[in-house]
């Protein structure tokens, strides 16, 4: 009786053990392959630190919107106000001006639009505008590759329209954005300061 309780302790040992081999065998796996995860991790970490004195005063940025198949996207850099009196100060009232910094501001459209009614053909085009006090002057430019400034000229003009200025809440930075898409009809909106610049884009 006592050899048959001892041999089922042995066996019990010999079981329990086995378990345990298994069991840290398969930690070792799971501590090797998070080891081997962090190092993949680790080179594709970019630990670079760009000086503050080297960051661009005005950075980039991009706003895309999809109306039913088609697709917008502008591309600028964003200009900060800073205190600054803007339209009819910095942005002098009845002169071309490109709304953003550095290289021009560009919109890409996929397919045909209207914009405010008026048709404006797929391509990529910079965007200008004439500031005045009640009404301003939006452009669309085939040069699309340029600086923010000098403007290209009326001969690369695509489409010139009439804009009236609305009053909204102050922003710090320029933006452009949608705040309405429905269908095939969007709102997009130049937005600085207090001023604000409402055009429709409809796709057919």
């Amino acid at each position: 009786m006592m050899g048959s309780a001892w041999i089922s302790i042995v066996r019990l040992l010999v079981v329990v053990s086995g378990l345990c081999l298994l069991a840290c065998q398969d930690s070792a796996s799971e501590r090797s392959h998070d080891a081997s995860s962090v190092i993949e991790l680790g080179d594709l970490v970019d630990e670079s630190v760009i000086p503050l004195d080297q960051v661009k005063p005005s950075q980039r940025g991009s706003v895309s919107q999809t109306i039913a198949n088609t697709e917008l996207i502008i591309t600028y850099d964003r200009p900060v106000a800073r205190g600054r009196e803007l339209f009819g100060g910095i942005v002098p009232y009845g002169e071309v001006w490109n709304p953003g910094a550095n290289n021009a501001t560009t919109i890409t459209v996929s397919r045909r639009v209207t914009i405010n009614g008026n048709p404006l053909a797929a391509g990529k085009y910079s965007i200008w505008a004439i500031p005045r006090p009640s009404e301003w002057t939006l452009i669309f430019s085939r040069a699309a590759e340029v600086f923010h400034e000098p403007y290209p000229g009326k001969q690369h003009d695509e489409l010139r329209i009439q804009i009236n200025p609305i009053v909204g809440h102050y922003i710090e930075t320029l933006a452009f954005y949608f705040p309405a898409v429905e269908k095939k009809d969007a709102e997009l909106w130049l937005h600085w300061g207090n001023t604000i610049l409402p055009f429709a884009v409809a796709v057919p």
